[in-house]
Order: structure tokens, then sequence, then C-alpha cells
């Protein structure tokens, strides 16, 4: 039986919104009914496109001109909550940039009024379709307990990126937005409830809102007794010397990602390379008598991995199934509030000084 294609109105043109609406305009299950953005995002992304979709300036005007079938949302977190709010008052499924609002009783508000609704939300959480990120996290499953989890993703960021880390800063610290995907990544890798954090951050520009941190790093302990650290800086004054850290290991050994291209010098800012993992590298903790290792070191390979663009695909692959299967996207969504939960926990407590608990 054929199934007409869903009317998706993208709105937010820059980075992530480029990568999404190609996504739908290589897809048969998507048709682009407009591009919505204030600036000249939305021509230059016509023209990549090499296409002539509507173009819109107000998002309000664009729901009603276009009337979508969905909604797929780019823009800086701070405009999330009432954008997702206007789609599905309008009758639309939604897919999201993380996070999925600034705070976390907007994220709720979002929730309660999909279920209200009985619409989709689909949170663009990327390295849960990412086949070797997926993998990485299977095999930290297998290192026994407690876990403890190392993970950064600095930025030294400069030109465009630095204007789009500004506009971002405006709303969300650095371990808040970037934060959401590997505290996720640490609760998937223990299945295990955060029970308390603490963080540092610091102010090392007067390019942000005084209020705000461009750099900052957070520590989390699990109710199994897991740790895990993770830390963002964004600026041009970031160090790129060990930027890119993914690792975790327990009692049976370690596996760590190994990215020897996308970890070098000039990448930190680079959108496409934030993915990447090129080779996960596995430790054997079994010692012999003479407490020598009795395993060798091994090497999974991902050379095939996806690029960016290709994992925008995936992501909205299973947007377009969520809808058209109705997949229960409960689980989904309770993972997206907790991991803003903990995010915004370590916010408070870089500002408090203060050991916060999660309730």
């Amino acid at each position: 039986m054929m199934t007409s294609p869903i009317k998706i109105l993208v709105v937010g043109c820059g980075n992530m919104g480029a990568s999404h609406a190609l996504a739908y305009h290589q897809m048969d299950g998507f048709e682009i009914c407009g591009l919505v953005a204030r600036g000249d995002s939305k021509n230059e992304l016509n023209s990549k496109l090499g296409a002539d979709y509507p173009l819109f300036s107000s998002y309000e005007k664009a729901l009603e001109a276009c009337k979508p079938d969905a909604v797929c949302i780019s823009t800086y977190p701070d405009t999330h909550e009432e954008y997702a709010l206007m789609a599905l008052d309008a009758g639309c499924h939604v897919f999201i940039e993380k996070p999925l609002a600034d705070t976390v009783a907007g994220s709720e508000r979002i929730v309660q009024a999909a279920q209200a609704a009985n619409k989709k939300v689909v949170v663009g959480y990327i390295l849960r379709h990412h086949p070797s990120w997926i993998k990485f996290i299977e095999i930290a499953q297998t290192l026994g307990k407690p876990l403890v989890m190392r993970m950064n993703l600095n930025q030294q960021s400069h030109g465009r990126m630095w204007d789009v880390h500004r506009n971002l800063m405006k709303s969300l610290s650095p371990i808040v937005d970037c934060g959401v995907h590997y505290i996720d990544v640490m609760c998937q890798m223990t299945q295990s409830k955060p029970e308390k954090v603490s963080a540092i951050g610091v102010r090392l520009t007067d390019d942000i809102p005084h209020d705000n941190y461009n750099y900052g790093q957070l520590q989390i302990t699990f109710e199994d007794g897991s740790v895990g650290w993770y830390e963002a800086g964004w600026g041009p004054m970031i160090s790129e010397t060990a930027f890119f850290v993914k690792d975790v290991f327990g009692p049976k050994g370690a596996a760590s990602i190994v990215a020897k291209e996308a970890g070098g010098s000039g990448k930190s800012d680079s959108v496409d390379d934030h993915t990447k993992t090129e080779s996960i590298k596995i430790h054997h903790a079994d010692i012999n008598a003479a407490n020598e290792f009795t395993k060798p070191d091994e090497w999974v390979e991902t050379a095939d991995e996806p690029d960016h663009n290709a994992l925008c695909q995936r992501e909205q692959a299973y947007f377009l199934k969520a809808i058209q299967s109705d997949i229960d996207l409960g689980q989904h969504l309770e993972d997206a509030i907790n991991s803003l939960k903990v995010a915004f926990a370590c916010d408070e407590s870089v500002k408090t000084g203060e050991i916060v608990e999660i309730n």
C-alpha cells in the first residue's frame, strides 16, 4: 500500500537544520513544504539542495501557510519549547534537536503536549543511531561494575563556529548543550541512575553573557558506584591538546575510541568529525601469576562508519518509522528529560559550588 510522503517544515537552516533538510530532500517518505530562518541561511540551503522550496522568515506564518504534517526544529535552544508547543498545537509531529528545551519544566511541557495531541516527538540524540557508538556502549557493558567513564569534546571554535557558540551560550552552557549526549551515553553504559553531580566552570571571555561560562567539567556518581566525567569548552582560547577523549574502564578491562584523524589538530570545531570513531581499542585486564596480561589488546575497526549527513538520515528514518509504525516513544522522551535534568544539576553545581543530589 502506498503511503503519502509526510509534509515537513524545516525550522532553522544552519548546521543541523541543513543536514536534516538534506535527509528529507533525499528520502521518499518526506516532502519538504518550507524552510524557515530569520537570515540568509534558508536561501543558501535552497541553493545547496538545488531546490525551490517555499521560504519563510516567520515560523508562525510558515505553520499557517504550509499546514505541515511534521516540523523539524533545529533552532537555538531558547526557542525549542515555544516552537515545539506551536507545532503540536497545529497537529504536527516534531523532530527537535537536543536539548529538548532550555529548562526541565519546558521539556516536560513538550512531552505532556505530545501525549495530549497523540503526536510523536523525537529528540536528536545522534549517537543513538551511530553503529560504532552502539558497539562502544555494548562493549562497556561487558567490563564489569563499577565503570569509570572519561569523555570530553573541547572545541577551539573560531570564525562562523564561534558565532554559533556565542549564540548558544545566550541560553545554555557547553556542558548542558553538549553534555546531554554524553550523559545519555553514560546512562546507557551503566544502566544505572545518576545519584549526584559535582561540576566546575569558568568564563574565559567577555564575549558571552555574564552569567554563563564557556568551559566546564562535570562529574557524575551513579547508584551502582560507577563514576564519569565530561568536559566541554568553546572558544578561540580553548586548547586542542586531548580535546577528543572517549574512554571507559571497569574491573575486566577498558574500551577507548581512538580517532586519529577526527582527533587531529584543527578538527576540534568540525561538526563532521564530532561523531567519528574510526576504531575502538579493547583492553583485557586478565593477568597471570606473574601479573602479565594474558590477552592482547583488540581493535575494532570502524572505517565504514556513516558520516554526519548519513547519521542524520538514520535519525530521520527513525522519525519516519516512529510516525508510520506508531512507535512508543515514552522511554525515548524519559531518557531525554533525565539527561537534561543531570546536565542542569551540573550547571547548578558550577554556580553554587555545591554537590547536587539527583532526585
